[in-house]
């Protein structure tokens, strides 16, 4: 039977999902007895960045008026591969890069010190020993990090199907301790990095499928918050700072829902800022001081966001 002919009834077999067995018109270039320059004009149409489907055009999504499409994308693929892999509840720390484990820190500040004694007229070796010995002090920061991601890492699962991780910046310092406490206790965890103008590198203990790395800072600071149940910040920074004013700023505005906000190190953070004279200087109020509190272990900071939780009827575990 012929597979053309169905005047009977009978339907044709299904066609190739792939080939045709005679190709289109357009599958053809053009021959070039009909034309000897076709050739020629047809690999210049076909190198033309125009011809490029968008989204496979590097340079057309690069610039400025492509802005749109690359800030939904930046915001997706991290959206969706948290989803993929259930986390859907987060504890953020944020902290200094510059806080490194003890032993590190004693190294450094050693070095530090030999090169201070060597150079005794060197006012910048003098000011490096003296900043190794404060880095070197706060270096228990390290631990208590590590310590705390180490807790939230064994919480797993959450009641309801939900699924606790800790995310940070993804960098080193207090960050990699709590993705490192996390990942010793087995438990995946998400580092957030941002692109650059120098060359980076995430910390090693985050999960490789959970360590993204964004072009828009905006895009990273609403995956700090989009899941998140507390927000934890030790010592650090200028962006440790933004992170945490920021915050604030929002949990007070109510853009944001209040959510547990832990300065780790009262002795730190008090000089760093002072909420009570902002409250008697009429520039906050006395219930926007209520919006965090202080810590300084890694089991106090869990309890209290635990107890916090409890006050608000919404129990975390």
């Amino acid at each position: 039977m012929s597979g053309i002919d169905h005047s009977d009834g009978e339907e044709p077999a299904p066609p190739d999902p792939f080939r045709r067995r005679e190709p289109l018109p357009e599958e053809r270039p053009k021959p070039l007895d009909d034309d000897p320059e076709a050739a020629q004009r047809l690999a210049a149409l076909l190198a033309s960045p125009a011809y490029r489907e968008a989204d496979s055009d590097v340079d057309f999504l690069a610039t400025g008026d492509a802005r749109g499409p690359r800030l939904g994308l930046d915001y997706l693929k991290a959206e969706l591969l948290l989803q993929r892999h259930g986390v859907t509840d987060t504890i953020v720390v944020w902290g200094s890069t510059r806080i490194v484990e003890p032993g590190a820190a004693r190294q450094r500040l050693e070095q530090a010190e030999a090169e201070a004694a060597a150079r005794p007229e060197d006012p910048e070796a003098a000011r490096r020993a003296r900043t190794a010995q404060r880095i070197a002090e706060k270096a228990r920061f390290y631990d208590i990090a590590r310590a705390f991601g180490g807790i939230v890492g064994a919480a797993g699962n959450l009641p309801g199907e939900r699924r606790l991780a800790i995310v940070t910046g993804g960098g080193p310092g207090i960050m990699e301790a709590a993705n490192r406490g996390a990942f010793d206790a087995g438990a995946e965890t998400v580092g957030l990095n941002i692109a650059l103008p120098r060359e980076q590198y995430p910390n090693p203990y985050i999960t490789p499928e959970l360590c993204f790395r964004f072009h828009y800072f905006a895009m990273r600071k609403l995956h700090f918050v989009l899941r998140a149940r507390a927000l934890v910040a030790f010592p650090g920074g200028y962006g440790t700072l933004d992170e945490v004013f920021e915050t604030l700023t929002l949990s007070q505005t109510r853009v944001l829902k209040p959510l547990p906000i832990v300065l780790v190190g009262e002795a730190y953070w008090r000089r760093v800022f002072d909420p009570d004279f902002l409250v008697e200087e009429g520039v906050i109020a006395p219930e926007d001081r209520a919006l965090f509190w202080y810590a300084e272990t890694a089991q106090e900071i869990w309890d209290g966001i635990l107890r916090w939780w409890e006050k608000a009827g919404e129990p975390l575990i």
